[in-house]
């Protein structure tokens, strides 16, 4: 099979209908590993009391969020929102953000997924900036542009390559820095050292170039990639969130997603010795991330490609 097995579940009803039944947890429902200590929930972001009782007493040295800035609010659909119901769209994003700077360590990292609707005055993403200047325990501290090249488009637009990921900080937090693979060719900055003229790849600590905010190296995902896991429609890419683990904690620390949907942060934080705790709204995104979690383990694959997630359909109809 050359094709998802699987259409995007957000526009499948009937679809979700049929796979509710094969999901093992049930709204206020957690899951927790027996091997490191992961929990994923089906838990509401912007209620506290269900926050609490996923992390308990610990605080997270990193956090990460990939909120569904097309929410379908009040009845209305996802392309009226932002012209109708912004508001309330702000409210609820007001609500996670608050819950996750009391999770946060004192000094931790919190990340943020935003869309920018270029035909909806680029909505979210400039309100949500606005929102956040109400919480100034939570600085900014880097604006990064992840390049999310299809190869086709518009004609009669530039066209639309790029995802925001808004980086701010808690108190003070260590930065450790990472490397991509793309090698450094520039030469000719020249500086003194000891009395001697040096050139900057003499100098550099690595053949490679430093990640930048602007993301160019990581490729977005789509079916033919190990790690696609289908039914998902919003999924980033394992290389992304990686690096942002692997510069914003340490091996052993806690790591929270509030947005699980394809359990791309739990997968990450497995393969880099980190805990951590995620969840979705709905039953069927944390049902796939425990399971992308369960053939990880089992197979050392990173998702599932053109493999049907939930077999049990298959074998049933």
């Amino acid at each position: 099979m050359d094709r998802e097995p699987l259409p995007r579940l957000d526009t499948a009803p009937e679809l979700v209908a049929r796979l509710l039944p094969y999901c093992r947890l049930k709204q206020g429902e957690i899951w927790e590993d027996a091997v490191r200590g992961h929990r994923v929930g089906v838990l509401d972001a912007t209620s506290w009391p269900e926050i609490v009782r996923l992390v308990g007493e610990r605080r997270a040295r990193l956090l990460m969020s990939d909120p569904p800035y097309n929410l379908a609010v009040g009845g209305r659909s996802s392309g009226r929102l932002f012209q109708t119901e912004l508001a309330e769209y702000l409210k609820f994003s007001r609500s996670w953000v608050e819950n996750a700077g009391r999770i946060l360590d004192a000094d931790s990292h919190l990340y943020v997924w935003l869309g920018a609707d270029q035909n909806r005055s680029f909505q979210p993403l400039p309100d949500f900036m606005l929102v956040m200047r109400g919480y100034p325990e939570l600085r900014s501290r880097s604006f990064i542009s992840v390049r999310n090249q299809r190869g086709y488009g518009t004609q009669s637009n530039w066209m639309s390559v790029r995802q925001e990921l808004l980086c701010y900080v808690k108190g003070a937090p260590p930065f450790h820095v990472v490397y991509t693979a793309i090698p450094k060719i520039l030469r000719g900055y020249y500086k003194e050292v000891g009395g001697r003229r040096t050139e900057n790849l003499e100098r550099s600590r690595s053949e490679t170039l430093r990640p930048g905010n602007i993301w160019v190296d990581i490729q977005q995902v789509f079916y033919r990639m190990e790690e696609n896991v289908p039914g998902a429609y919003a999924q980033k890419p394992l290389a992304a969130v990686e690096r942002i683990i692997r510069s914003s904690s340490e091996e052993g620390s806690l790591v929270v997603d509030f947005f699980a949907h394809s359990g791309t942060a739990l997968i990450a934080a497995e393969r880099l010795g980190r805990v951590c705790y995620t969840f979705d709204i709905d039953p069927l995104f944390a049902e796939l991330t425990i399971r992308r979690l369960e053939r990880l383990r089992a197979l050392g694959k990173t998702g599932f490609q053109t493999a049907n997630p939930f077999p049990e359909l298959h074998s049933s109809s």
